[in-house]
This record gives C-alpha cells, structure tokens and sequence, in this order.
C-alpha cells in the first residue's frame, strides 16, 4: 500500500448539521478537539438497508444517507471530493454489513478517523484497505501536508492485522499466506486457566494452514491467529457480495471448501415488496433487490449448498424457512464450535455454549475457501447474573438495563467477549438466555456466550437426537482462575420493566419512570413481536399470556394501532399452533406474519411510513431510519403485547 499525502477535503461528521451542510456546499473545515462530532454512527446510517441492495460502486452514490435520518443527500460524500472522514466514538456500531466502509472507500474516501471504532466495521476496514485510526495527530500531520505512511495506521494493531494492512487488505495477504510466503506467528503460552471463548479458540487455532493442522496449548487476549470455522452460514444480503469478492479474488473455478458445513438463507428481504416505498421503487431498488436473492440461489447451485429459501403452504407463499439465527439454533450449532455468519447477530448461537461471532463479506469470502477466520484473541467480561426475576421481567429486560449501565456506555465492552454466568441464569429458558446471547453485539460486545448446561443438553436431545454422552464430550467449560477484563454482576430481582428510547439500544431506562421523563404518556402507531429476538418460542409464550388476560377482559387491539407478531422460523409456528396462540393472536386483532427478519431491517410489515409514527419494537437495535423514519422505543415482548391493547406504552394491562 502506497503513502498517504491528503489532496482532496476531510468531512468531519459534526453535530452542528448546519456545519456539517456547510461543508457539504464546499466549505473546508481543519482538526479542532473541541469541535463535537457525532458519536455512534451506525452501520445502518454509513449505508442504510435499502443501499445495501447494491454491492459494487453504485454503493458510493449513497454513503452516509442514512446519517442522522437523512441528513446527506445520495452522490453529496462521492461528489464532495472527500479523501478523510471523521467522526467521534463507536464509529460503525451496529450491523456487521462491510457496505458501510466499502461505500466509503468507493467514493474515494482513503482513510476514516474516528476516537473509537467497533470491531467488526473496523475489521472490515483493515479488509479492504481502507485505512482507520483513532491517533488525531495522524490527521493534523496529514491537513499539513505531511506524507504519512500506512504503518503508522496500523502500528497498534495485532501481528496479523497490522501485516493485512500493509499488505492492501485481506486478499492480497491471503494470497501470500496460501502460498506459504506469509506464515503468522504462532502465539506461545505455557499453562493458563482461559475463560470459555479462549478455550474454544484455543482448539480451533490453525497451526499450520497447508497441513490442515489445528489446537494450541493455550491462547490469551491479544494473540492474533486464524480459527477454523465448524460452520459458516450467509443470507441474500450479503452473499452476493461475498460471491463477487470469492471469484474476483480466488478466480471463476474456484469452489466452497467443505460445503457441507456452508448454509445460505434467504431471511432478509422476503417481504420487502410489500413495504418499498415508491421513491425507492423509482430507483429501480425493487429489481435491484430481486437480484439479491437470484444470484445467492446461482452461487448455492454452482457449488452444491443448502439454501434454506422461502416455503409455500397450501400453495401460498409463507415466508422464509427461518431467519438464518434461529435455524442455526434449531438445527445446525453445537456446544464448542466456533461459528461465523455474515450477520452481527450470529452471536446467538453462543446461548448453546459455542463461539459464535459476525463478519464481512470479505472474510466470509476467504472463509469460503480456507475454512478458517482471523481473530484477535478478545478479553471477556463477565456477567454474573443472581436471585431471580420478578413477575413480568425477562431477558430482553435484562439486557436493555445491561446496556444503559455507565460501564457499558462507556465502552467496556467493546470488542470483548459478553460471558453469563450466575444462578439466575439456571431459572431461565433456553429462548431467553438467547436474548442475552443476541443482544451483547449491542454493548459493542464480539460476541456473546453461555457454558452449556443440562438446559441446553436437553433441548438438544431432544431437537436433535443426540445422545448425552456425546453432547457432554463436546461441552467447554471456562477454567477456574480464568482472567476476566471485568466482572458485572446483575442482582435479578433488582432489574425492573425496561424500555428504550429513540435512537439507541443503550438508552434504557425504567419504563415506570418514562412518562415522568419525557413529561407524557407515549401513545403509539406500532407494536411489533418479532425478528431474531422477539420471535423464539419463549416470546410466544409472552405475547400470549398477555392476549389471554387482554381477551379475558374483553379486550383488543386498540382503534389505529397497527399490531404484528411475526414467527422466528416455521417451527416456531408450528408451536404457536400447537398451542392454540394462533387462534388468540388473531382474536385479539394481531396480524401474523411468517417468518422474515422483516421490520427489524425496514424490509417487511411493521415498519413506519413516517417521521411521526411511533413504534414498540421487540427488536434489538433502534439506530435512526433502521425500521422506517419514525421513532422506535424497545421493549419487552409483555411490553408490546401490552401496549399494542393499551394504545401507549405500558409495562401490563394493570398500567
């Protein structure tokens, strides 16, 4: 990779809009540490789900639209002569989507500085050779004029991330590994007590990739090396381009190592047609997006891979199978594996005692063919959960008062490993430890993780078929004295109902306490039950309770709230009608919707039309313009059953 001289402006992402307009119109501005700039810029605003249909340069003409709900017109960062972009903390939270940085560099951009980054987007930085820093006198040498050389990027980072650097990204490091003209240094540890993740990422450590050789002694935090994947799973939002990054890397007779253990699902956009906006249907996005799913099915035919697509009922389309974490967890993970997905929240697979993280098309790519991933070996945080929940408080309550911890807030988490553990996990289902699961990529977290137990050894049993003993030989267990970054410990019975506001995950508060902070009771559009998070069987098991008492009552969906429950994957279903949910879902006014990630990615029913439509949500993130450009507070499933009968935000129907 060549030197650094800037030639072109620097954008710098500021709260002040007007200023950050200003710049937009030509206006060049230098660094000033006290200027504030926008902090947690989403994945989702650098390029909104709708940009995403695109994976080649037409992403440039949308980088940044989605900023702040729409503050950047489509072509204003590619025609703005931008060579730097800068932002402040948690640059590039939220989805694992490498369209972000790759729209970035597409518009020219050669370098983003932010004063912290999450790991997957910056990842993906280091993958495509879009140079980052969070070293300020970096860029006041370079707004002076000074040449800056790419090692000074990278001289912080890991052995192997610093040498994908200065290598010009991950394939052409890659290409030397495979040929053996690049081989990473081992990490070299004597006997070390290891949390669960470095026991797990201990035995799947490559030792030589020529001879397939796998397992060190030991690894500890900041070791850099490449794991073997057990599985490696994409959806039709990013397959395509993970495709056109495999044959423009590896060449068009390139083929899927070991296909058995690649999945493809097509769980995203299943009802995208029915919520596409004209504007957007005028971009031509609805063909563009067609396109998506068209050339994943191509690339699962030329190299024989399951393709969980969508399924008919009684000769009517009903959806998707899954939504690929569901499935995952239904079907596919074990205890001790080590998983990659082309989504952040592939981390809930960890609630069944696997390692299991998100990553970009571009790794994903080089997984394909290698099998294996890069990984820094991350700290881990543990989480200590005791007693137990008061009535009418679950996971997702716990979770959203994790978040709005100061700790957390302030970044603990980030990059590390989310590890629960405690007494008050044993009292808690299956579906709702994967809530906990699920939701650490929100802390900023690499993953999350839960030591399989007798509640996971049963249910697989069970789901799969397989017997104890061989369950049992693949459980990992944390060591005692293993080193912790950090220990939190959550007393259960002090977490109340939670909810949180617009515009972040991490903005929780006590939902008794709501009204009095925003001075009126928050009457809502929307209630929404669904997405990876809120559509397992455990929340049907709470929205239901809810309808039961509702309908007992006499009661219905309130006059002009709109309230849909949407099913995780068809077993999912099949439980709720097994049950009888079905008949009360749709007694009470609910609509059902078959499985998709739907409203969660403003791509189904359940997403608002507009700026002011309110919504509960039973998602995980609420970033700007994610699930439409209205407001979109998170709750519990209680929570949004609740309210959708009430018409307002409430914690019951005694509220």
């Amino acid at each position: 990779m060549s030197n650094f001289e800037l030639t072109g402006r620097v954008l710098y992402l500021t709260e002040d809009l007007a200023l950050l307009d200003r710049q937009l119109a030509g206006e060049r501005l230098t660094f000033d540490p006290l200027r504030p700039l926008c902090n947690s810029v989403s994945t989702d605003e650098l390029t909104p789900a709708w940009a995403c249909y695109y994976y080649d340069q037409t992403l440039a003409r949308y980088c940044l639209v989605g900023l702040r709900g729409g503050k950047i017109a489509r072509d204003s960062v590619r025609d703005g002569g931008f060579q730097v972009i800068v932002s402040g903390a948690s640059k590039g939270c939220g989805s694992s989507r490498e369209t972000a940085p790759y729209a970035e560099l597409a518009c020219g951009v050669r370098a983003v500085f932010a004063q912290s980054f999450e790991k997957i987007y910056l990842q993906n930085c280091q993958n495509i050779g879009l140079l980052a820093s969070s070293d300020f006198s970096l860029l006041e040498r370079l707004e002076r004029g000074e040449t800056v050389e790419p090692g000074e990027f990278s001289a912080k980072l890991s052995p192997i991330s610093r040498a994908i650097v200065e290598a010009g990204g991950l394939f052409a490091y890659n290409a030397a590994r495979l040929q053996g003209a690049l081989a990473p240094a081992l990490p070299v540890h004597g006997a070390r007590a290891m949390t669960l993740a470095e026991k797990i990422l201990a035995r799947r450590a490559v030792r030589d990739a020529k001879r397939g050789e796998l397992g060190l002694d030991a690894v500890a935090p900041g070791d850099a090396l490449f794991a073997r994947a057990d599985l490696r799973f994409s959806h039709e939002y990013v397959t395509p381009m993970a495709d056109a990054l495999f044959r423009a890397g590896f060449g068009e007779a390139a083929r899927v190592a070991d296909p058995d253990s690649v999945l493809l699902f097509r769980d995203h956009l299943t009802f995208l047609e029915s919520v596409m906006p004209a504007p957007h249907r005028a971009l031509g996005l609805l063909e563009q997006s067609r396109e998506l799913a068209s050339v994943q099915r191509a690339f699962a035919l030329r190299h024989g891979l399951r393709l969980f697509g969508e399924v008919e009922r009684d000769g009517e389309p009903a959806g998707s199978e899954a939504i690929c974490h569901n499935k995952i967890i239904e079907d596919f993970a074990l205890p001790g594996e080590l998983v990659i997905g082309t989504d952040s929240h592939t981390c809930m697979a960890g609630v069944l005692g696997c390692l299991a993280f998100g990553v970009g098309s571009t790794d994903m790519a080089n997984a394909w063919l290698t099998r294996d991933v890069r990984v820094d070996v991350p700290e881990t945080v543990r989480v200590v959960l005791t007693a137990e929940l008061d009535a009418g408080v679950c996971a997702k309550d716990v979770m959203l008062f994790l978040l709005a911890l100061p700790e957390i807030k302030q970044g603990c988490a980030v990059g590390k490993v989310l590890e629960f553990a405690g007494p008050g996990l044993s009292r808690m289902s299956l579906g709702e430890r994967a809530t906990l699961t699920n939701m650490a990529v929100e802390a900023g977290a690499f993953t999350g993780i839960i030591e399989a137990d007798a509640v996971v050894l049963e249910y697989l049993q069970e789901a799969r078929g397989l017997t104890l003993a061989a369950l049992e030989a693949r459980v990992v267990r944390a060591d005692p004295g293993a080193v912790y970054a950090r220990t939190i410990e959550i007393d259960l019975g002090q977490v109340p109902v939670m909810i949180a506001v617009p515009s972040d995950p991490r903005s929780g508060m006590p939902l008794a306490m709501l009204e009095q902070r925003l001075g009126k009771e928050v009457r809502i559009d929307i209630a929404y039950g669904g997405s990876c998070t809120g559509g397992k069987m455990s929340d049907m098991d709470m929205y239901a309770s809810v309808i039961r008492e509702a309908l007992a009552r006499g009661l219905r969906v309130a006059p002009g709230v709109l309230f849909y429950l949407q099913f995780g994957s068809q077993r999912v279903r099949r439980y709720a009608a097994e049950r009888g949910y079905i008949e009360l879902f749709e007694r009470v006014g609910a609509s059902l919707l078959d499985p998709s990630c739907g409203a969660c990615i403003r791509a189904g029913p359940g997403t608002s039309s507009s700026a002011e439509q309110v919504t509960v949500s039973a998602v995980n993130r609420n970033f700007p313009g994610r699930s439409g450009p209205g407001q979109v507070y998170l709750a519990s499933p209680r929570v949004i059953a609740a309210s959708a009968i009430a018409g307002k935000i409430v914690g019951s129907l005694s509220d």
